[in-house]
């Protein structure tokens, strides 16, 4: 019935993976900039003070906190924003590499996908899954 399945080469692959990464590190920068511009708007002439330590507020913590400053075009969730479609990133490489392995059928490359995404995942996670 499937005889004739879709199967892609490793070139199609390659390529495939490369522009991934290309363009995601791309879409990175340019929203990593814009929050970067906004940010120097809206606080230029300010003179940080280094003798006290303040972390990032809580809202920049978490994946959704940072959706929610995005939104509403807060310069710093912007620029967290860029730098998670940018850890995110390596990530996307491994799905989708997992995708073509699979229909490639090389269940070798599919189980070390796997492997390599849990591991991913475990680490992006603080190691709490």
């Amino acid at each position: 019935m499937f005889k004739n399945s879709f199967r892609l080469t490793d070139q199609q692959v390659e390529t495939m993976i490369g522009n991934l990464l290309r363009i995601s590190v791309i879409i990175a920068a340019l929203v990593v900039l814009l929050g970067g511009v906004i940010y120097l708007i809206h606080f230029m002439g300010t003179h940080p003070d280094y003798r006290v330590f303040t972390g990032e507020p809580r809202d920049l913590r978490t994946v959704s906190g940072i959706l929610r400053d995005s939104l509403t075009i807060h310069s710093r969730g912007i620029i967290q924003l860029g730098l998670l479609v940018l850890i995110a990133t390596p990530v996307a490489r491994v799905i989708l590499a997992l995708f073509a392995f699979a229909l490639q059928r090389d269940r070798i490359y599919v189980v070390v996908c796997l492997i390599v995404l849990t591991v991913l995942i475990y680490s992006l996670s603080g190691g709490r899954l």
